[in-house]
């Protein structure tokens, strides 16, 4: 597995994914824009995890599917699969969204499936850094490591 990032408003929130990745043994975080790892926060991720920087997704996700990967959004939409039905496919890139915006509707189009978390009150979705935990972790209980 993967992790695809949008460019994301808060260095916080992709410093706890790059933690994420590095406890999860996930090998690289694909991001954009103006990328920066907090280090006390993503502690042995920072140094773990492959940070890959970009302008922009789409040209990305064309060269992962051209690598084999199949592109997961994790968002909200009309067409999304509830997380606790979705079956991952070995070599997934997971495409988070824009904590404000989402998953753009350029790369929505680009992905082979979308996945969405049940949200049982309010506010209607989770934080990017903490969706992401959860989508990971499913991956990993469906694929564990060992």
């Amino acid at each position: 597995m993967l992790i695809v990032c949008p460019p994301l408003r808060s260095n916080v929130n992709l410093s706890r994914i790059v933690r994420l990745a590095g406890c999860c043994a996930v090998p690289r975080v694909i991001c954009c824009g103006t990328a920066k790892v907090i280090g006390r926060i993503a502690r042995d991720g920072a140094e773990s995890v492959e940070l890959e920087v970009h302008r922009t997704l789409p040209p990305v996700l064309d060269k992962l599917r051209d690598d084999g990967y199949r592109l997961v959004g994790l968002e909200q939409t009309s067409g999304s699969t509830s997380l606790h039905e979705y079956a991952f496919a070995r070599r997934t890139a997971l495409v988070l969204g824009n904590e404000r915006h989402g998953i753009a509707a350029d790369v929505l189009e680009q992905l082979d499936d979308v996945v969405e978390i049940p949200v049982w009150g309010l506010p209607f979705s989770y934080n990017v850094a903490t969706a992401a935990v959860m989508a990971v972790y499913e991956y990993c209980r469906q694929y564990p490591k060992g």
